[in-house]
């Protein structure tokens, strides 16, 4: 048996916790704050057979991990001469998500 500890972006929490528990994965959520930025993210304790270890990474990836988003930029100038509303603006792409994934070996479990 293994115990999947990931620690994931605050913003991918519920649909990452969906799609799990839809493949039939328990996940014991627990928010927590990293130590950079002091951004809140969400660490997920996953218990699972060594034959599933497989897919709970596989969803973990598509619905927590790295990918670029498109944001919206106004540019200061703009902003300030339209005050604020209806400044033009463009989108530029941005990173976001990302998870740090342990696979830890467990010698004992337990349910009461």
């Amino acid at each position: 048996m293994k115990m999947v500890f990931a620690i994931i972006s605050k913003s991918d929490e519920d649909i990452t916790v969906s799609a799990l528990n839809e493949a039939g994965f328990f996940a014991t959520k627990l928010s927590t704050t990293g130590g950079f930025l002091k951004k809140t993210n969400t660490s997920i304790i996953i218990g699972v057979e060594d034959d599933k270890v497989d897919a709970v990474l596989d969803i973990l990836k598509k619905y927590a991990g790295k990918r670029i988003d498109e944001m919206p930029y106004v540019a200061p100038s703009m902003a300030r001469s339209h005050n604020g509303v209806g400044a033009p603006y463009v989108t530029v792409p941005t990173s976001a998500g990302g998870a740090t994934v342990f696979v830890l070996d467990v010698t004992s479990f337990e349910k009461f």
